[in-house]
């Protein structure tokens, strides 16, 4: 998994079937990424129906909220309608897992991204990481006392 500290590598994904998002178009904000198997599983699904309720929360810390599976758009789109999901799932489907290689949270055996979240600060910096195991929803209270350590240490 990429470490603390290191430049977090730009890329560009899918968000909607015509439109992409870049990390660098993110400059002014925090970025979480929630890296995760498959939509439709089940602890996938509970793990970002958590994320989506806790929205507010993450505005708070400038921070934006962005899903990538090696799912397609597609299936994204679908996905995200169906939950009514109010952040981006970004498609890491071709070349399949590309962005999840980048940051190391790619698992080759099973063909799949693993289940991370990682933040990325103002500076395009990795400033945490959370692995977990794939059967485990991580819930929001890590990444949230990291934004709130990101928040105080820059006060």
């Amino acid at each position: 998994m990429i470490k603390r500290g290191e430049q977090a590598p730009d890329f560009e994904l899918f968000a909607t079937p015509d439109q992409k998002i870049s990390l660098s178009e993110l400059a002014d904000r925090n970025v979480v990424l929630v890296f995760y198997p498959a939509d439709w599983s089940p602890v996938c699904s509970d793990e970002l129906t958590i994320f989506n309720q806790a929205h507010k929360l993450f505005d708070k810390y400038d921070a934006t909220v962005l899903g990538i599976s090696v799912d397609s758009r597609w299936c994204h789109m679908s996905f995200a309608k169906d939950r009514n999901y109010h952040f981006p799932l970004l498609a890491d489907f071709h070349p399949k897992g590309a962005v999840s290689k980048l940051f190391d949270v790619y698992d080759e055996v099973e063909g799949e991204s693993k289940r991370a979240i990682i933040l990325i600060d103002k500076n395009k910096k990795i400033n945490w990481t959370y692995l977990s195991p794939t059967a485990i929803n991580p819930g929001v209270d890590g990444i949230l006392e990291a934004l709130e350590k990101l928040t105080n240490e820059k006060s």
